[in-house]
């Protein structure tokens, strides 16, 4: 140890420190692919709702890990079935009521979320452990939602409760793991 000179040991630290750091941001890279993989357009909602890349990769890490805790489970066939057919019900309601029938498609949502073992609570947390196994139609989640709150307060016509419904009917097709035959695409 007494031969080693100041200069060497100064390039041995320097050299170790630039191995951590590249394999530091290796390590980013791939945690970042692979909730990008994951997460799909949810990644990027996440990381513009929490401001930046860091907050927003914790919070879609969190979120897996509170549905890892969940007992998901899929719907049988005799499930799958049933639920289509209150489905087809309720969107042929929509041509007398939209809005009883988009209120409706909500409950219905939240029912089949719950039977497959989601824990059904805010919306906001709803969203947020669907986002995890239904990365790629949350946001149908999130529109249809919204669009039934300004309906609500009386700010949403015919052509939004429509697509209110489009929306559920995409998510709950994706909850069922099975597309649902349409009653004439829900009318206006």
């Amino acid at each position: 140890m007494a031969n080693i000179q100041p200069a060497t040991l100064v390039v041995a630290i320097i050299a170790i420190l630039a191995i951590a750091a590249a394999l530091w941001l290796y390590i980013q890279k791939e945690r970042t692919q692979k909730l990008r993989s994951q997460f799909g357009p949810e990644y990027d909602r996440a990381i513009g709702e929490h401001g930046g890349r860091i907050h927003g990769e914790l919070d879609l890490l969190k979120r897996a890990k509170r549905v890892e805790n969940f007992n998901i489970r899929r719907l049988d066939p005799a499930e799958r079935s049933r639920y289509a057919q209150v489905w087809q019900r309720e969107q042929a309601l929509f041509v007398d009521n939209p809005r009883s029938a988009v209120n409706h498609a909500d409950t219905l949502v939240q029912e089949v979320m719950q039977r497959r073992g989601y824990p059904v609570n805010s919306f906001e947390q709803n969203a947020a452990d669907l986002s995890v196994d239904h990365p790629r139609v949350v946001e149908n989640y999130r529109v249809a939602h919204e669009i039934a709150l300004r309906d609500a307060s009386g700010q949403a016509n015919t052509e939004d409760l429509r697509r209110a419904m489009v929306s559920y009917r995409t998510l709950f097709e994706d909850l069922l793991e099975q597309p649902i035959a349409k009653v004439e695409e829900v009318r206006r």
